[in-house]
């Protein structure tokens, strides 16, 4: 039975949170820190299967660069206990093929970036060895800026506005998304973003 769940967190510096921590640790990768000069190296973290940045048409070609790119949100923000990324994480459904989970999930983040313009670093984590082994899930890493072709721009307030109902939207097309995957696949299994 497929499993909905999608939770959406901040990485704020007032909680003693980077972005470029966020980003190293999810991707299962090491990131220099130039702001602080800490090295954030994940590389031995295994269960990472993929990661990959989903970008605006426009983005300049050195946010190509996981590290360059995640600097650059950290520089952007200046306040001491500003929000520097926000993270969807997302359940992908056990029943579809592993390509067809990576799909599912770059898909997602090519529509969050097409609505509000910002960068998203997608990484696809394995059930845990410990875990249910159906706990397929991936980690959207979002800039809380807007990325364009001078670099960060904007915040995108809208997705911290509870009032703007950006965050149920998306908790709805997710699903939307879901069950369209799953409907492709031949599958009869659905999921429901209404909690109960």
């Amino acid at each position: 039975m497929a499993i909905y769940h999608l939770s959406v967190k901040t990485i704020s510096r007032s909680a003693g949170r980077s972005a470029t921590a966020a980003a190293a640790y999810r991707a299962g990768v090491e990131i220099l820190d130039t702001r602080t000069g800490e090295v954030h190296d994940y590389r031995r973290k295994g269960g990472v299967e993929h990661s990959e940045l989903v970008l605006p048409l426009d983005a300049p070609d050195w946010a190509r660069d996981r590290a360059a790119l995640w600097n650059a949100a950290e520089v952007a923000e200046v306040r001491k206990n500003s929000t520097v990324a926000r993270e969807f994480e997302i359940a992908l459904p056990s029943e579809l093929s592993g390509e067809a989970r990576r799909a599912l999930a770059v898909d997602f983040a090519r529509e969050i970036v097409g609505r509000h313009g910002c960068a998203v670093d997608v990484s696809i984590h394995e059930p845990g060895r410990e875990g249910d082994s159906r706990n397929h899930h991936a980690h959207l890493l979002l800039t809380t800026r807007r990325l364009g072709s001078e670099g960060f721009t904007e915040k995108t307030r809208e997705l911290d506005q509870r009032q703007s109902g950006e965050v149920d939207y998306w908790r709805s097309r997710y699903a939307e998304l879901q069950n369209e995957r799953l409907m492709d696949a031949g599958l009869s299994v659905r999921v429901d973003h209404r909690s109960l």
